[in-house]
């Protein structure tokens, strides 16, 4: 079976078939450059405040099963800010997609098991904050007004979007190796 690539600019399979030779070369190397900086710079981002603090998570690593979290709390940190760089740059694509692929895959599991709930007041809060009071601005009054139960599930699925796209891209990278515009490419003459 021959090697048919994942995107396939033949002229005659395009509609602007003059067009090939430009999606070839620019539009999807860029694409790809893009998208792979985009997830990698976003793992960096999450990862650096646990790089600051990195024994913060013990307690959630331990929560999720991962024992002992002394040790899984700082890998978390490094694995995202470390390998956050190296899918950023395109080297060593594919191993670091693959770690964090996983690792944002158990935080999309977590998203899905373990909700933030439906309310952060109790009716008694609720009545208190309807009774009017200084603490409050007109924004908070208006987002918790309902115990915050419509605002709690705006960010339950914020929270389960944003992990099911970065997972995905991860994993993405992980099958597919950093692309042309890479380290990998430029360093190893391959994909690694």
């Amino acid at each position: 079976m021959a090697y048919t690539p994942a995107f396939d600019n033949e002229p005659k399979e395009l509609f602007i078939p003059a067009l090939g030779g430009f999606y070839e070369h620019v539009a999807q190397p860029m694409a790809w450059t893009i998208f792979r900086v985009a997830i990698g710079g976003m793992l960096v981002l999450e990862g650096w405040p646990k790089l600051m603090a990195p024994m913060a998570q013990v307690g959630f690593v331990e929560g999720l099963g991962f024992h002992p979290g002394w040790l899984f709390s700082p890998m978390l940190a490094v694995m995202q800010v470390f390998g956050g760089l190296l899918i950023a740059l395109g080297l060593f694509t594919r191993p670091a997609a693959l770690a964090n692929g996983v690792m944002l895959a158990i935080t999309l599991w977590y998203h899905f098991a373990h909700p933030y709930g439906d309310a952060v007041l109790t009716q008694a809060g609720i009545d208190a904050l309807k009774a009017g009071s200084d603490l409050f601005t007109p924004n908070a009054m208006a987002r918790i007004a309902d115990g915050g139960a419509k605002f709690l599930h705006q960010v339950q699925e914020k929270a389960e979007q944003n992990s099911l796209f970065w997972t995905g891209g991860a994993f993405i990278f992980a099958a597919f190796g950093g692309g042309y515009l890479s380290l990998d490419r430029l360093l190893f003459k391959k994909q690694f």
